[in-house]
């Protein structure tokens, strides 16, 4: 009997499949992975698992990921509640996070505005995002959007719901990479950088 017929194996191999960017060999040694653990890792990596779906919901406010009532960005009473910046994804506050230049708070719209996959401004958190500005002092609003389609989309949608408030709306700046050549820029990528300009 060939391993790959044992059905708890298959099984496992299959979910593994399923995640986004593996396929079918990633997902045979990921499985082989688990079955070479001790009893007790394969039993932590399980539990972490369960408690990871079970206690991480979204913020009651910025709708960020988090296991408390309250996200760590937003009880922070250091960040400047004043600027709120939007991001499409919880994997963005990560990297946004990740430059330390963050003073200010966020808000997660969990996708963007896309017709043609039949998703509405009422299919994202932007209800949410105008209620915390209703309920907060809030200066300046930065879309930090995707540079796609959608993401434009979504980021000029928003715009147009806050600029009657009196909401400052700033757009990230798109441009040439750090350390890019000009010559092997496309002309989206350069007419960006021309927009995106600063002072020196």
């Amino acid at each position: 009997m060939a391993l790959y017929n044992v059905a708890p194996l298959s099984k496992l191999i299959e979910q593994f499949e399923r995640l986004p960017g593996i396929g079918r060999k990633t997902a045979q040694r990921l499985a082989y992975y688990i079955l070479d653990l001790p009893q007790n890792e394969a039993e932590e990596f399980a539990d972490a698992i369960k408690d990871a779906h079970s206690k991480i919901h979204y913020c009651n406010i910025c709708c960020n990921l988090t296991d408390k009532e309250i996200c760590s960005v937003c009880s922070d009473n250091s960040r400047d509640k004043s600027v709120i910046c939007v991001v499409e994804d919880p994997r963005n506050v990560f990297s946004l996070e990740r430059t330390q230049e963050i003073t200010y708070t966020y808000h997660v719209l969990h996708g963007v505005i896309s017709p043609l996959n039949g998703v509405g401004p009422d299919d994202i958190k932007i209800k949410e995002l105008l209620s915390r500005i209703q309920n907060q002092n809030v200066k300046e609003v930065i879309m930090a959007t995707n540079p796609t389609t959608e993401g434009d989309a979504t980021a000029m949608y928003i715009s147009r719901l806050l600029k009657p408030l009196g909401i400052k709306v700033t757009r990230l700046a798109y441009g040439i990479p750090v350390g890019a050549d000009l010559e092997y820029a496309d002309e989206v990528t350069l007419s960006r950088a021309l927009q995106g300009r600063m002072e020196m």
